[in-house]
Formats: C-alpha cells, structure tokens, sequence
C-alpha cells in the first residue's frame, strides 16, 4: 500500500496512537462508572476514542486520496517549538507565586515570540483581553481557587 500524503499518514498515525493510549489509561487508572454516574474516567475515555477515530479517518484518508507530491514533511521548526513549551512550563511554575494577572500575561508574551510576526502592540492588547477573560471566567464565573495575585502582595 502506498503512502499518498505523507504529513496525513504521520498526523493520522500520531492522533491514533495517542488516543488508544488515552483510552487505555483512562480505563487502567480510573473508575469509569456508568452514563448515568460517570467516574474520572469517562470523559478521558471518550476524548480519547474521539481522538483515535480522528487518527483512523486522517490515516484512511493518507492512504487512499491522491495529493500533490505526497506532502512530504518539512523540517521541524525547533524555535518555536521550545518556545511555546517553556513558556508553558514557566507558567506553571509561576502561578502559583505570581498569581494570575502576572503569570498570564507573561505566558502570552512569551509564547508569542516563537512568530515571526511578533508585535509588542499585538501582544500587549492579547495579554489584557485573555487575562481578563480567564479571570471573568474561572474565578469568578467557576469559582476556582487560582491566585489572582503575586503571594508577595497579600493574594
């Protein structure tokens, strides 16, 4: 069998593999309970079945529809790529210190450097709206327990 899109093939395999592995933890490690009293693993479970059938269709598309050259994979964008991750590991080792008017902000901006296109201006006006939202939403909308501000302030 011919591979005929080679970045759906890759894609396609990845989101199945990952899924199976979901669904299989998810089952291994948490009670399921049933639809009328779901445990912990329920939802996990059925993300990952999503997930795989995705895998499964991006993977039977790979394999049966013609593309142009066979998409061959680029190289790996390595800056971006570290960029993103440690500004996603910078955040949660910030938040609980820093709370989340400053921790965010900081995730946005540099997470935003991984483009090409950074602008102060852009991210600036991302950190406001998306601080405020996530506050709007999880602090006050859900009531969760996250600091809202630096330990050192009194938060």
């Amino acid at each position: 069998m011919k591979i005929k899109s080679q970045r759906d093939f890759w894609s396609g395999l990845l989101f199945l593999v990952v899924g199976v592995a979901f669904a299989w933890g998810s089952l291994a490690n948490y009670s399921f309970g049933t639809s009328a009293r779901p445990g912990p693993g329920y939802f996990p479970f059925g993300l990952g079945v999503l997930l795989a059938l995705l895998g499964g269709v991006v993977l039977f598309k790979a394999l049966t529809i013609e593309s142009e050259d066979g998409q061959p994979i680029g190289a790996v964008a390595w800056k971006p790529l570290l960029v993103v991750v440690g500004a996603i590991v910078l955040f949660g080792f910030a938040l609980p210190r820093l709370g989340l008017a400053v921790t965010l902000p900081l995730l946005i901006i540099v997470s935003s450097f991984a483009s090409d296109e950074f602008r102060w201006r852009d991210a600036l006006l991302s950190s406001v709206i998306l601080t405020a939202g996530s506050w709007a939403i999880f602090v006050w909308g859900l009531s969760l327990v996250i600091p809202v501000w630096p330990t050192f302030l009194g938060g």
